[in-house]
């Protein structure tokens, strides 16, 4: 059984499109979110205490939306602005940086931890394309060792006015190729979204473990 930590339901939908619906279920457990610049070291962080936690295979999603005009911000802090800020005032404050079009692009990292190694790569942690990841290591419980594998994806778009009733946190205003995530069926938005293009990666290694 493949735990999927996370509070969204959401998610757990889009995850179930990729494998076997029986074969995943939904692990609600808060692990602890470092302060960091990029994604990698918190979704790595975030599976090695839900491991410690479950017991069980688990994978844990840390997304973000860099908005370019914003300098990537809010990046990691995506949710947090979300929750402060709101998404209509996010899209709204990259159009006026940018004077124009608030070009963004959304990122998702999945981090996977079942206990063992990865015989691909002699390091504790390993992305999908065999390379360690850089500055991923932070982890004052000790178990900077415990292994964790990285699958990453990324779409790059605009912010928009709202549009759409779909989806979830900042589908209404982040608009690829003419559409709002919000506006895309689950199965297209699956297919071009940063945590589709990541779980695709992942859905094909998977199997292998």
């Amino acid at each position: 059984m493949l735990n999927y930590v996370t509070t969204n339901a959401g998610k757990v939908r889009e995850v179930r499109e990729y494998l076997d619906d029986g074969a995943v279920t939904q692990l609600d457990f808060d692990y602890a979110e470092i302060q960091a610049p990029t994604l990698e070291p918190i979704a790595v962080r975030g599976a090695r205490e839900a491991y410690r936690h479950a017991g069980e295979p688990v994978v844990v999603d840390d997304a973000g939306l860099f908005v370019d005009a914003l300098d990537g911000f809010p990046g990691p802090y995506t949710a947090y602005a979300e929750e402060t800020l709101g998404i209509e005032r996010v899209s709204r404050l990259a159009r006026e940086a940018a004077e124009g079009p608030g070009r963004a692009a959304f990122r998702c990292v999945l981090a996977y931890c079942d206990g063992d190694d990865f015989a691909a790569s002699p390091d504790p942690v390993d992305r999908g394309d065999r390379a360690a990841a850089a500055a991923a290591e932070n982890d004052p419980e000790g178990d900077a060792d415990l292994p964790v594998k990285l699958f990453e994806g990324a779409v790059r778009g605009r912010l928009v006015d709202p549009r759409g009733d779909g989806g979830f946190g900042y589908d209404p205003v982040f608009e690829h190729e003419g559409t709002t995530f919000a506006e895309m069926g689950p199965a297209k938005k699956n297919a071009v979204s940063h945590r589709g293009r990541a779980l695709e990666k992942f859905a094909e290694w998977y199997p292998s473990r």
